[in-house]
């Protein structure tokens, strides 16, 4: 039995510091760590004292369910990590709250229909055919498979986003994007935060990356704008969004959205992706069973949306790779007034992570959660689970809008790239952090075969 003075368990930390070493060196072995030592809801210190903060870790589905779903109004985006986020990438969808966000998200839901994202899924293709035609003209050659889906997610939503204007886009969005990221990072798990308008080194890279995001994004905006477009690409389709008093997005609101969407649009994807191949890579058997279901589905034709549920198998792979290695390890929130959490108080105030890295790995919930294992995913398992154990887009009214396209994506990217190739794991381990997403901290290096009887399509 709990009481109203009852503390949330946590790890001492150092003296000075508290856990805030720890949390920087190695956060995911960190909530490891403290679900194991102390449970599902842990408190972390951070930071030297006078300036130290406190951060509840919910490391539960059932407390995940309470955070994003049944009590989410109680926990909102006023953190410092989405504040910087919001001050560098704009009041888009990922960020905005209240009347902004409803609005933005009653504008946007029309263009992420599964019927108006399954009319993306010829992008995705080109894209994909294009790679593979690539790794098929070097035989035996060896990839960094986070390298080229970074790569590939990006030119992808950049031609969903702008149509055939990529170029300027890819370039831009590759080299500043990792900036701005880093420096988001930075700032966000700070315990002291200098001024943005300090012209520190830092700041300067940062600011200058920022304007070069937003000056391409404008540009690209205003091009089209002028040339009119098919109306297809989603910029058009930003464009000529109503809300319900006929009202538009105006372009600052677009620029904000489109930054958002190169940003979640592709590093997320790129994830899943790549750990999926590196997963096939270490499991031959696998592999092999994956690209059977690819032949028996396809032949030698170009998938499209309409197989996506052809190929349980493949999607199965996915969903097992985003459980082990989740884009978003982390989803933060604030409360707003003193609540309980599994028995346990939060005050008014708090900052409140979900840890989908240590929930996707809970030992309540996943039998050898460490275990690739893509049987996990059948619709039977499926349904017998709770429904936060696995949330690899969130949950509760702020659940990814983009839930469909990254799964349409991921399926038909692996289906073309696995139709053409073998793919051998030359690294075994990635060493992995957490930022705004999850990321690798070494290569994910694979040696890709081409398959003798398969050639890329197009």
């Amino acid at each position: 039995m709990t009481t109203a003075h009852t503390k949330v368990p946590g790890p001492a930390g150092a003296p000075l510091l508290g856990s805030m070493l720890d949390l920087l060196r190695d956060p995911l072995g960190t909530y490891e760590s403290a679900r194991r030592d102390h449970g599902d809801l842990v408190r972390f210190t951070v930071g030297p004292p006078g300036l130290r903060a406190e951060v509840h870790a919910v490391f539960s589905p059932e407390g995940a369910q309470q955070v994003l779903a049944t009590e989410a109004a109680g926990f909102r985006k006023d953190n410092a990590f989405y504040e910087e986020v919001r001050l560098s990438l704009g009041n888009g969808l990922l960020t905005s709250q209240d009347a902004d966000y409803q609005r933005q998200r009653r504008l946007l839901q029309p263009l992420f229909t599964p019927r108006r994202v399954d009319g993306y899924a010829t992008a995705v293709t080109t894209e994909a055919t294009a790679l593979a035609a690539a790794w098929h003209a070097a035989p035996g050659g060896t990839v960094d498979v986070l390298e080229e889906m970074h790569g590939l997610t990006l030119r992808t939503i950049a031609r969903v986003l702008f149509g055939g204007a990529v170029e300027p886009a890819v370039e831009t969005v590759g080299r500043c994007m990792p900036v701005v990221n880093d420096h988001v990072r930075r700032r966000g798990f700070a315990p002291v935060r200098t001024p943005r308008d300090w012209p520190t080194p830092g700041n300067r890279r940062a600011a200058a990356a920022t304007a070069e995001l937003y000056a391409v994004c404008d540009e690209i905006i205003e091009r089209r704008r002028a040339e009119g477009g098919d109306g297809q690409d989603l910029l058009s389709l930003l464009a000529s969004a109503r809300d319900e008093d006929g009202r538009p997005l105006d372009p600052a609101e677009i620029r904000d959205q489109v930054l958002i969407f190169l940003l979640a649009g592709h590093e997320t994807t790129a994830t899943s992706l790549a750990f999926a191949l590196h997963l096939l890579a270490r499991h031959p058997e696998t592999q092999s069973r994956a690209r059977d279901e690819i032949d028996r589905v396809l032949g030698g034709r170009v998938p499209g949306a309409a197989d996506l549920d052809a190929l349980p198998h493949l999607t199965a792979v996915l969903k097992e790779a985003m459980r082990l290695y989740p884009a978003a390890p982390v989803i933060g929130r604030r409360s707003v007034a003193a609540t309980r959490i599994g028995g346990l108080p939060v005050p008014a105030g708090a900052d409140v992570i979900v840890v989908p890295w240590v929930i996707h790995r809970h030992p309540g919930h996943w039998t050898e959660p460490d275990r690739f294992d893509p049987g996990r995913f059948t619709p039977q398992a499926e349904a017998a689970r709770h429904r936060y154990a696995w949330l690899p887009f969130g949950g509760g009214p702020r659940a990814c809008i983009g839930k469909h396209f990254s799964l349409l994506e991921s399926v038909l990217a692996l289906a073309v790239l696995l139709r053409g190739h073998e793919l051998t794991a030359v690294d075994q381990d990635v060493p992995l952090g957490a930022g705004i997403t999850l990321q690798a901290r070494g290569p994910a290096r694979c040696r890709v075969t081409p398959r003798a009887r398969v050639r890329p399509a197009g």
